[in-house]
């Protein structure tokens, strides 16, 4: 039975490699920027990794910041940040770590006593204090994980394919990575426990496609002997063209969804899916992939475990 929807037509090929010192500049530049916009700006962290408190609100009508402000302030507890999320009516107020000599429930108690005072029909949506001790712990915890992610998988692909795939596939991670820590450290968004469940995401999702790419890659090395090996990472690219559009195009479609109408408690988690699918793919193609000639990836790298049977494919014509 035919399929009802072709997104790639059979036998297609686009010379990915013609653009790849385009892509090379490209990776330079956002790694570049991402970078800088880190070490200058730096991260917003939320109160999950430098302790304090964060209070979530709606007040019955859009409060005059100011006021706020001044009224929180005059606790002694510290320089509070305000700002809208949501709607105008909906105010996040964080707090560092309370003086010593008060406890965590009494300066919550207090800063909520000083926004009833603003509006007497406040009301609190979310509440969260996380100790000095609890905020050092999940950052080490969240460090940790990320780090294990990675060790983990350059040493499967290493085990499973050669020493220039793990190389290929941790630089591209990494790339990916740091794009995504830029564009938190553009936006500002607020970087929680949300933040690493998203660049945990981003090493799972980038790693499954891949490994689906590389199984292709070998398979090809293995069958076209001949073949120079810029245009058999051309054909490998597009024989599984059709598989990364309707795998990344289906997730993208459904974080999107999330990101437009999703709650706002999960948008620093979603966004930074999102900018991961979308940086994700593009290494895929041409940071994972190409890095594997200038490693030395050539038609010697898998020696075929039987002689070839039938004729050989050679490159298709442009």
């Amino acid at each position: 039975m035919r399929p009802l929807l072709k997104l790639v037509p059979d036998n297609t090929n686009i010379d990915f490699m013609r653009a790849r010192w385009f892509a090379v500049l490209l990776s330079i530049l956002m790694v570049g920027a991402s970078i800088a916009l880190i070490a200058t700006r730096g991260l917003n962290l939320g109160v999950d990794f430098v302790g304090g408190q964060q209070i979530q609100a709606t007040f019955t009508q859009a409060p005059s910041l100011e006021r706020l402000r001044g009224s929180i302030g005059g606790l002694n507890l510290g320089e509070p940040t305000i700002q809208q999320f949501g709607r105008p009516n909906e105010i996040a107020v964080r707090m560092p770590r309370p003086p010593a000599g008060v406890e965590d429930a009494e300066a919550t108690r207090r800063i909520q006593a000083a926004m009833r005072a603003v509006d007497p029909q406040v009301r609190f949506d979310n509440v969260e204090a996380v100790s000095g001790n609890v905020s050092e712990e999940l950052a080490w915890d969240g460090a940790l994980a990320l780090l294990l992610a990675m060790l983990g998988i350059v040493a499967y692909i290493w085990f499973r394919f050669e020493w220039q795939f793990s190389v290929g596939a941790l630089v591209s991670l990494l790339h990916d990575m740091i794009i995504v820590v830029g564009f938190y450290a553009l936006t500002q968004i607020e970087v929680g426990l949300n933040f690493i469940a998203a660049l945990l995401t981003l090493i799972g999702y980038s790693l499954n496609d891949t490994v689906v790419v590389y199984d292709r890659i070998r398979e090809n090395l293995r069958r076209y002997r001949k073949m120079g090996i810029e245009e058999l990472l051309n054909l490998s690219v597009n024989e599984t063209l059709s598989r990364t559009i309707a795998t990344n195009g289906s997730v993208l479609l459904a974080v999107l969804a999330l990101v437009l109408i999703g709650p706002e408690t999960i948008y620093p988690l979603t966004i930074g899916i999102l900018v991961g699918v979308v940086v994700g793919t593009y290494s895929s193609i041409y940071v994972a992939r190409f890095l594997l000639v200038p490693l030395g990836v050539g038609p010697d790298s898998f020696l075929p475990r039987a002689a070839p049977t039938g004729a050989e494919r050679v490159a298709p014509r442009t």
